[in-house]
């Protein structure tokens, strides 16, 4: 008796599709539920199986809409409706052109009856689509990816092996076991499920440890987090409330009585240029005197003209200017610039919001601190920053050259996006950041959360959001470079590699080619129509 195709209705495949994405969103926080990504990747999956590249569009667009309009929802908290749909829609736009290419690739497999094949085709192009959507365009946008929802889960472990993308990797590969299973039904797609979970698990054996080697340097850090007047856009109102609440937090540190190596400020905590207004260099100067060790500042430049740079400045005691400073790298479009500003003036006036544009940093830096322990450097990155892959590894083998052990910085200003979950997931990407690299991160916040992030990923004092506070820890900074760190962007080559030997596999007669009928009256191709 011939196999019954898996050909759902249309409206099917629609509700898989939308309750698929909704499983992904569902693994971020602040709901943290990281199990169901596996399912929910499966469901959008099963949504696409053996459709038209025109269904595959419509579905991945259906799947994209469930994922990212709640995940994404913080973007649209103070400036509205608008610039949160638009974002979410360019957003799900990539997973519905991966959802065309799928069912391109697909359909020629399945002809064949290559059905392991054609559902290999997901996590391939689920890991394609992640790298096209954080590259383009303008440097593209690399938030809510698969990776990113697994900071408490043990696949979290796989970033020391290979970065954020392997990790989406194994969660869309254990999908395939379930998708198959629906589709073959058969005792040995069964069998498939429990084999893939206990390879997945195999990562728990990597050797990613919180505990310090004998050759790291602790360093004692106190992490400012002065809290802002009001969350909104106008959390600078009172530039000076601001800078004066780092100060005073400082001072609170200096009174502790606290071992400290190292203080560290978190973006736009001196949105007043420091370097060409004398009060706020009064200001800083102030807090070095309160704890007389190095100072990082986040400052907001008046440089180059007509430009401005989101800059992290190290202040030294005894010296009246900074010592070393870096600049963003990667300016985020229409927050920190606005391209094409007359076109996109045309769907929303908030563009006039961003009346002076950011510079683009030359490069990374790694802050030298002569602690009471022994020398390290400091790694910034400045708020998004954290969520490209590239530049963080770029950061990592900078710091591995000047020769001292580092601990990552993440320097971020959340007030902007109120009691959201913002915060919480980007707090989890500087998790998953501290495993790939095998380093603590420092993640520092004006208003929350902060917290000390050991190598392993595990969080320690994290903070309240729009609440004062001061964190001190101890960060065994470390040198070395993980195979992450040496492999570079393995995974997406591999991935891309992969994906021209399926087109190639769906091109070659297989042994079943002759027996499957493909006219347009097969139940396959009725369902792939709808």
């Amino acid at each position: 008796m011939p196999e019954t195709p898996f050909a759902p209705p249309a409206w099917v495949r629609a509700v898989l599709a939308v309750a698929g994405g909704l499983l992904v969103w569902l693994t971020f926080p602040d709901h943290g539920i990281h199990l169901a990504g596996v399912p929910g990747v499966a469901l959008v999956g099963l949504a696409l199986w053996g459709v038209r590249a025109r269904a595959g569009f419509g579905l991945g667009m259906l799947a994209g809409w469930a994922t990212f309009l709640p995940t994404l929802h913080w973007s649209g908290i103070f400036v509205g409706a608008m610039p949160w749909v638009a974002l979410s829609t360019v957003q799900a736009l990539y997973v519905a052109v991966m959802g065309a290419v799928l069912a391109a690739v697909q359909r020629p497999l399945l002809a064949r009856g290559r059905e392991v094949l054609g559902a290999l085709a997901l996590p391939v192009l689920w890991v394609l689509q992640e790298l096209v959507r954080g590259t383009v365009p303008f440097g593209g946008f690399p938030w809510a990816r698969l990776a990113f929802g697994q900071a408490d889960s043990p696949l979290a472990r796989w970033a020391w092996l290979g970065g954020a993308p392997l990790i989406s990797l194994v969660v869309a590969l254990l999908a395939v076991p379930l998708v198959l299973l629906v589709v073959r039904r058969t005792l040995r797609a069964a069998l498939l499920v429990p084999v893939a979970v206990a390879l997945a698990l195999t990562g728990l054996l990597l050797p990613v440890h919180a505990e310090a080697p004998e050759d790291s340097t602790p360093a004692r850090i106190g992490m400012v987090q002065g809290n802002v007047p009001r969350a909104g856009l106008d959390f600078n109102a009172e530039r000076r409330q601001v800078l004066d609440n780092h100060v005073t937090g400082t001072e609170e540190l200096g009174r502790s009585g606290e071992r400290l190596d190292l203080v560290v400020w978190p973006e736009n905590s001196s949105d007043i240029d420091p370097l060409r207004n004398p009060d706020a260099a009064a200001q800083v100067q102030r807090a070095l005197d309160a704890v007389d060790v190095p100072v990082v500042v986040g400052a907001i430049l008046d440089e180059p003209s007509p430009e401005v740079s989101n800059a992290s400045l190290l202040y030294e005691p005894g010296r009246d200017a900074p010592t070393a400073r870096y600049v963003k790298q990667h300016p985020v479009p229409f927050a920190e610039y606005v391209p094409y500003r007359d076109f996109f003036r045309l769907f929303s006036d908030k563009v006039e919001l961003v009346r002076v544009g950011f510079a683009k940093g030359p490069g990374p830096q790694a802050f030298p601190v002569e602690g009471s322990a022994g020398g390290f450097s400091v790694v910034p990155t400045i708020c998004f920053e954290v969520a490209y892959d590239g530049l963080m590894r770029e950061a990592v083998h900078h710091a591995e050259d000047g020769g001292l052990p580092s601990v990552l910085l993440v320097q971020t200003n959340n007030a902007t996006f109120g009691y959201t979950a913002e915060s919480t997931q980007q707090l989890a990407i500087s998790r998953i950041r501290a495993i790939e690299h095998g380093r603590p991160v420092a993640h520092v916040s004006t208003v929350g959360v902060s917290a000390v992030i050991a190598p392993d990923g595990s969080v320690t004092q994290p903070t309240e959001l729009f609440t004062a506070a001061q964190v001190v820890g101890t960060f065994d900074a470390r040198t070395g470079l993980t195979p992450s760190d040496r492999l570079g962007p393995w995974v997406e080559i591999g991935s891309a590699l992969a994906l021209v030997l399926l087109v190639v596999a769906g091109r070659l007669r297989g042994r079943r080619a002759d027996k499957v009928d493909t006219s347009p009256k097969t139940k396959l191709e009725s369902s792939a129509r709808a």
